[in-house]
């Protein structure tokens, strides 16, 4: 279960002490990853965080599909794991169990969760049917789903995040892992592009001025991927125009040749072209006023 470093945090190497200043000590080399914080996590892009639900998506079908069958993660909180390179990984396997409850009627297969509880199908073989997976999902719908995916999500998306957040915290359903996967996996989200919105034709004229930036000139705006300036992600020139359009402190932006994880251009807007310098790896589009 430990060797796909994909879903668990990768152990590069180990060392065993025992001396009688310090017995008994196991030391450990892994990879350096960055505790989950929720609070900062919704401070983040949507981008970013519906990533993180994607990983948590394929985890959710490898712990359902493991070699050793389905696994459940007893303790499946925040603190059990770990961003590396924006992806969410598994560092703590401690209260991993493969076992799945017996039982010898459908009342021994009675979940409780602090909001809600289920009562599963006992098998003819005396298991509780999926009770593992449906744990595992449950508690990524409950400590996950229902935070990170609808909040400050793209209009055009929020249908499908409803579907997803309701499968997962709904065992009415049937297959209900597969389901989310298939759902998160065939939005336009994960593919080179958002989904294109439908901008609005605006009045405003912007006069484009290729190979240039504006180095300075920088306002807050949420959610940016720039703690000093407000540099956010578009699908095109159009999109950023909408953006521009909608803070009153926008006079201008520069499109980058930088993109995010999904291929959405990182643009950055500013509140003034009064300085603009050469850059071949950058286009500037200044808003025109009467």
């Amino acid at each position: 279960l430990c060797c796909d470093f994909f879903f668990f945090f990768q152990l590069y190497g180990y060392c065993y002490q025992d001396s009688n200043d310090i017995p008994d000590t196991l030391t450990t080399i892994t990879e350096l990853g960055s505790p989950l914080e929720m609070i900062q996590l919704l401070q983040t892009s949507w981008e970013d965080r519906f990533r993180i639900c994607l990983s948590l998506v394929r985890l959710l079908h490898y712990l359902a599909h493991s070699p050793l069958g389905s696994v459940t993660l007893l303790d499946f909180r925040p603190r059990q794991f770990v961003i590396v390179d924006g992806e969410l990984k598994v560092t703590d396997l401690d209260d991993a169990s493969i076992e799945e409850s017996s039982c010898t009627s459908n009342s021994d297969c009675f979940m409780e969760f602090p909001a809600r509880n289920f009562t599963l199908p006992c098998s003819v073989e005396g298991r509780c049917q999926s009770m593992n997976e449906k744990r595992n999902l449950y508690n990524a719908y409950r400590f996950f789903f229902t935070y990170l995916l609808p909040h400050s999500a793209p209009s055009s998306l929020r249908p499908l995040l409803d579907k997803i957040v309701n499968a997962t915290g709904n065992h009415n359903k049937h297959d209900h892992v597969k389901y989310v996967l298939f759902s998160l996996s065939s939005s336009p989200s994960v593919n080179s592009e958002f989904t294109q919105k439908c901008v609005k034709s605006a009045n405003t004229k912007y006069r484009r001025v290729p190979e240039a930036f504006i180095p300075d000139e920088n306002y807050r705006c949420w959610p940016s991927y720039h703690h000093k300036g407000c540099l956010l992600s578009v699908f095109d020139v159009n999109e950023a125009i909408e953006i521009c359009d909608s803070y009153s402190q926008c006079k201008a932006f520069v499109l980058t040749n930088q993109t995010t994880w999904t291929g959405r251009q990182l643009v950055f807007f500013k509140m003034a072209s009064n300085h603009i310098m050469p850059d071949p790896d950058k286009i500037t589009y200044v808003k025109v006023t009467d």
